[in-house]
């Protein structure tokens, strides 16, 4: 988690427990002896926001977040893509994702799941696992299986 995403935790945590600028300065000082948060390190503000924690606050959850498929052989397809996106291969991310299947395979399976986990078609799979695999060879990247 970067320093700014921190601070942006730290500062939903006061707001919900009702602290004004004033109040959190105050406890960042209590807790890291640095009343700015731009001289806190990484575990200065994790310690900050575990005080807040202990406090009550709790930090949504990302909306963006999903959970990991079920099958194993779309989680394959998930991290495949994913090395493919920290290669800079392809746009990371679940959207980027299912639109690469339906366009790579729209035409040819005439119907294209929504999204990739609700996929159930073995052979559709296979060809999705095949045509990752070819790019992350074509890439440079080691694949297993």
């Amino acid at each position: 988690m970067t320093d700014r995403s921190l601070q942006r935790k730290v500062f939903m945590g006061c707001r919900a427990l009702g602290l004004d600028d004033d109040m959190r300065r105050d406890l960042q000082e209590q807790v890291t002896g640095k009343s700015s948060m731009r001289e806190m390190s990484e575990a200065d503000l994790k310690a900050l926001l575990n005080v807040l924690e202990n406090r009550g606050f709790k930090p949504a959850p990302n909306p963006n977040w999903k959970p990991t498929a079920e099958r194993p052989d779309l989680r394959y397809i998930h991290a495949l893509w994913g090395k493919l996106g920290r290669a800079g291969q392809v746009t990371p991310g679940r959207r980027a994702l299912n639109a690469f299947i339906r366009k790579r395979f729209g035409a040819s399976w005439g119907h294209v799941p929504v999204d990739i986990d609700a996929m159930r078609e073995a052979d559709q799979i296979a060809a999705v696992l095949e045509a990752l695999k070819a790019m992350c060879r074509r890439a440079g990247l080691k694949v297993t299986k």
